[in-house]
């Protein structure tokens, strides 16, 4: 199994943005050297105090002069505030800097109605299926320079490192992002820590109805990707404690305070204490929205979730309110894969 990781530059308590940023470089520089296959980092608005990632395409230039070999990208840039043009100029320098070892991860979401019109953004499109379908596919286009001669685009050119562009994924947490993916041949990954419980509907959605690619940097047969939140410590009871952090955030976002990381210490008081450990074997139709474990546990139920929805490769996402421990889970989810 192929282990990935998605950064979302959480600014510590009391720090500020260049100290997230400093932390997701030491992500990015350790994720390489752990053998992880790529490294994408994340796009939120609004939400500055708490989450450094805005910017994607940004933050993952500085990330390219800072590593070698690493697949680079985003998870996600949100397609649905820009220009498909502009986000595929974005890429394509991007791949100028780090050639052929650039992800172009796709996604959309709407942010609260002041973050939207601050972005410009017409909350009120008639069929979002329809327009986020066509935008992928204008970015891919660009990316590709695979616009027909009498397209008005055609003449567009790009920046390119002459390598391998970009590749595309299609993110989401829903069927219809499934759909997506399938009808336009490209590769997809599902965020299994948004809604679990669409994860293998997801995957069925995209198996069946899935196209070979006409579009380039498509592929010829589905192609998946899992991301998880998954924290692991050097035993079940130690990681189920650090886990209470990400139990406790879902718990807030219930009740609309989002953006916000507690520690570990106020966390176990907002739940009433600390969560059970995640069993080692999940039943058939579970899936949590965050799971913890030892390394052995934790490669097991990674295994488990992977099986279940027919990929080889999963991507870490955590909520962990200390880098140090942060860092740490992701060495050892590396040690026991």
């Amino acid at each position: 199994m192929k282990l990935s990781a998605v950064d979302l530059s959480p600014v510590p308590e009391n720090g500020t943005a260049t100290e997230a940023y400093a932390n997701t470089v030491e992500a990015a520089k350790q994720a390489e050297r752990l053998g992880y296959s790529r490294f994408w980092v994340a796009e939120h608005h609004g939400m500055g105090d708490t989450l450094a990632g805005t910017t994607p395409e940004v933050l993952l230039g500085h990330l390219a002069a800072e590593t070698d070999s690493i697949r680079l990208g985003s998870g996600a840039v949100l397609l649905n505030h820009y220009s498909p043009f502009k986000v595929a100029e974005q890429f394509g320098a991007l791949d100028g800097l780090a050639p052929g070892r650039i992800d172009a991860g796709l996604g959309r979401a709407n942010g609260s109605p002041a973050v939207d019109r601050a972005l410009g953004t017409d909350r009120r499109v008639r069929n979002p299926d329809e327009d986020h379908a066509e935008k992928i596919e204008a970015v891919v286009s660009h990316l590709y320079d695979d616009f027909p001669s009498e397209h008005p685009y055609s003449d567009i050119e790009i920046p390119r490192s002459g390598g391998d562009p970009p590749a595309p994924w299609v993110l989401g947490s829903s069927t219809s992002s499934a759909a997506i993916a399938a009808e336009l041949g490209l590769p997809f990954c599902f965020a299994a820590f948004i809604r679990p419980q669409f994860a293998t509907h997801a995957f069925e959605e995209y198996r069946e109805n899935f196209r070979p690619a006409e579009l380039p940097g498509g592929v010829d047969e589905p192609k998946g990707m899992v991301a998880v939140n998954a924290v692991c410590a050097p035993t079940d009871d130690e990681a189920a404690r650090l886990r209470a952090v990400a139990e406790a955030s879902y718990k807030r976002m219930e009740r609309g305070v989002v953006g916000t990381t507690p520690s570990v210490s106020e966390a176990i008081d907002e739940l009433g204490g600390v969560p059970d450990p995640t069993p080692a074997t999940l039943d058939d139709d579970e899936w949590p929205r965050a799971i913890s474990g030892s390394p052995d546990t934790l490669a097991g139920l990674l295994q488990q979730l992977a099986d279940r929805v027919g990929v080889d490769e999963v991507m870490i996402q955590h909520v962990v309110a200390d880098h140090e421990d942060a860092i740490k889970s992701h060495e050892l989810i590396a040690e026991g894969i």
